[in-house]
C-alpha cells in the first residue's frame, strides 16, 4: 500500500490540482489510463477537433467568396496530410506533457485504468493508493445508445474519427448534437457526403430553438440533415452501411446508406468504470458524480471536477472547477463554483456562442426585454455581405442587467467575450455602453444589440 496526501484520478483539468498539491510540497499521485495523456480537449477533443474544422472554415471562406466578387477555385484537399498535422500537433504535446511529468517533484505517475477497491483506496495495475484527499477528473466517453445491429458495424465516434486517414465518400452521423454537426461540418467541407440524424425536433438541442433553426437552414445547403427521426436499425450491405430511421411525425420508415456512419449522441461520464460506490461517492441518475456548490462528493474528502460530475462539460469550465476546489483545499478557502456566466461555444458554420439563459428560461423568474441585430446591420458585417448572422441579447426589464446573449454568425466565440466579462463584473448595459468600439468592427454587434431592446 502507497500512501499520499493527495490523489488524482485524470491528466485533463486535474493535472491543475496535482501540480498545486506537489508545488506545496504534498506527497501526490497522478492517475491516468494513457495512453494519450493530458486529458479528453487536448487529445481526443477541443484542440485536434478544431484543428480540423479550422482547415474546413477556410475552405468555406474561399467557396462563399464569390459573392464578393472573387472567382476563385480550390484544385485539391489533401485529406491526409490535414489529418497527419493534426495528430503530429498532438503527438508533440504528449512529449511535452511527459516530460513534464518527469520533472515535477512530489508527484508519482500511475498510468493504467483504476478502481477503488474500499474507502479511499484505488487499485492501479496492481499497486494499492490510499489518498488522505482525492480529486476525480476523470473525463467522459461517448454514449452509444442501443441500436440494433449496431454491434456488428464498424462505427466512428468524435475520438476514432480522429484516426482516419482515408476520407469517407460518405458519412452518416447519428446525432445533432455540437459534435454531430461540427463533425458534419469538417467533412463536407473535405467533401464527404454527410447526412446528420436528429431524433429530436431539432439540431442543438440545448440552444435558443430560432438558433437552431438558423443553423439547420444553413447546414442543409451542405447536406442532408432529417430532424425528428429515429435510428432504428442499421446493417451492412453492398454499398456500405445502412441505417434505418423512422419520422416520428409520420410514422414513414426510411433507409439511408453511407459508406461510414458516425456516434454522435452524447457524452457519458467515466465514474462507472472507477467503481466508485466502493468508497461511497453517490451517482446521480445519469451516473455522473453528485457534487455539490464546492465540488464536494457525498463521501469527505473527495472531490469531483469536471466531465465526471455532468454540471457543464466545457473545458474552461473543467479548469475553473479545479482551481477552485484546489484554492478550497489547499489554502483553507470556501469559494463556490458560479455557473451564472459560463459560456460556450459550437464551431459549426455558422459558428455559435452562447452565455447566459436562454428567452423562454429567463421568463420564468424576471421581467425581460429582448434585443436583437443582424450583422448586416453593422458596418464591418454589411461589408463582409454576411446577411443571416445575428444575435440576441435578454436583459432585466427595469435593471438593465444582462440575463443572457446568443450569437450565430461569423467570430461569435470571440465576440461573446464582452458579455461574458460584463456579466461577471456587473452584469449591467452600462458596463459595456462606456467602452467605446471600434468603428466598423464586429463587435459593434454587442453594444447594437443591447440598445435595440423590446418587449418580449
Amino acid at each position: 500500500m502507497s500512501n499520499y496526501d493527495v490523489v488524482v484520478i485524470g491528466s485533463g483539468c486535474g493535472t491543475l490540482i496535482s501540480d498545486e498539491a506537489a508545488s506545496k510540497g504534498l506527497k501526490t499521485a497522478l492517475i491516468d489510463k494513457g495512453p494519450l495523456i493530458g486529458g479528453t480537449c487536448l487529445n481526443l477533443g477541443c484542440i485536434p477537433s478544431k484543428t480540423l474544422i479550422f482547415v474546413a472554415d477556410r475552405i468555406l471562406e474561399i467557396e462563399e467568396s464569390k459573392k464578393l466578387g472573387i472567382d476563385a477555385e480550390i484544385k485539391n484537399i489533401d485529406f491526409r496530410a490535414v489529418m497527419e498535422r493534426m495528430r503530429k500537433s498532438r503527438q508533440e504535446s504528449q512529449v511535452y506533457i511527459r516530460e513534464g511529468i518527469k520533472e515535477q517533484k512530489n508527484l508519482d505517475f500511475y498510468e493504467g485504468e483504476c478502481q477503488f477497491v474500499s474507502d479511499y483506496t484505488l487499485d492501479v495495475n496492481g499497486n494499492k493508493l490510499k489518498g488522505e484527499n482525492i480529486f476525480i477528473a476523470s473525463g467522459s466517453r461517448p454514449f452509444i445508445p442501443p441500436i440494433k445491429g449496431l454491434e456488428n458495424i464498424d462505427y466512428l465516434t468524435n475520438e476514432s474519427a480522429l484516426e482516419l486517414k482515408d476520407r469517407p465518400d460518405s458519412l452518416i452521423i447519428i446525432g445533432g448534437g455540437y459534435i454531430a454537426v461540427e463533425y458534419g461540418h469538417f467533412f463536407a467541407a473535405m467533401g464527404t457526403r454527410v447526412t446528420i440524424i436528429e431524433m429530436a425536433d431539432r439540431l442543438v438541442l440545448s440552444e435558443e430553438p430560432e438558433i437552431s433553426g438558423l443553423l439547420k437552414s444553413e447546414l442543409s445547403k451542405r447536406m442532408a440533415v432529417y430532424t425528428n427521426a429515429q435510428a432504428e436499425e442499421v446493417r451492412k450491405n453492398r454499398n456500405g452501411i445502412s441505417v434505418v430511421i423512422v419520422d416520428k411525425k409520420s410514422g414513414e420508415e426510411s433507409e439511408l446508406t453511407a459508406q461510414k456512419i458516425m456516434m454522435a449522441v452524447g457524452r457519458r461520464s467515466n465514474a462507472d468504470l472507477l467503481k466508485v460506490e466502493a468508497t461511497g461517492v453517490e451517482l446521480d441518475n445519469r451516473d455522473f458524480i453528485k457534487v455539490n456548490e464546492y465540488m464536494e462528493t457525498s463521501k469527505k474528502n473527495i472531490y469531483a471536477v469536471g466531465d465526471a460530475n455532468g454540471q457543464q462539460m466545457f473545458t474552461h469550465m473543467a479548469n475553473r472547477e479545479a482551481a477552485i476546489v484546489a484554492q478550497n483545499v489547499f489554502y483553507g478557502t470556501r469559494l463556490k463554483v458560479d455557473y451564472t456566466a459560463v459560456p460556450h461555444a459550437v464551431y459549426s458554420h455558422p459558428q455559435i456562442a452562447v452565455v447566459g439563459l436562454k428567452e423562454e428560461e429567463a421568463k420564468k423568474n424576471h421581467e425581460i426585454i429582448v434585443g436583437r441585430t443582424k450583422y448586416f446591420d453593422i458596418g464591418k458585417g454589411e461589408a463582409m455581405l454576411e446577411k443571416e448572422g445575428y444575435a440576441k441579447a435578454i436583459v432585466e426589464k427595469g435593471t438593465d442587467r444582462i440575463l443572457g446573449c446568443h450569437i450565430i454568425g461569423p467570430s461569435a466565440p470571440e465576440l461573446i467575450q464582452e458579455i461574458v466579462n460584463a456579466m461577471t463584473s456587473g452584469g449591467h448595459i452600462e458596463e459595456i455602453n462606456q467602452g467605446i468600439h471600434i468603428h466598423p468592427a464586429l463587435s459593434e454587434l454587442v453594444p447594437t444589440t443591447l440598445n435595440s431592446l423590446e418587449e418580449s
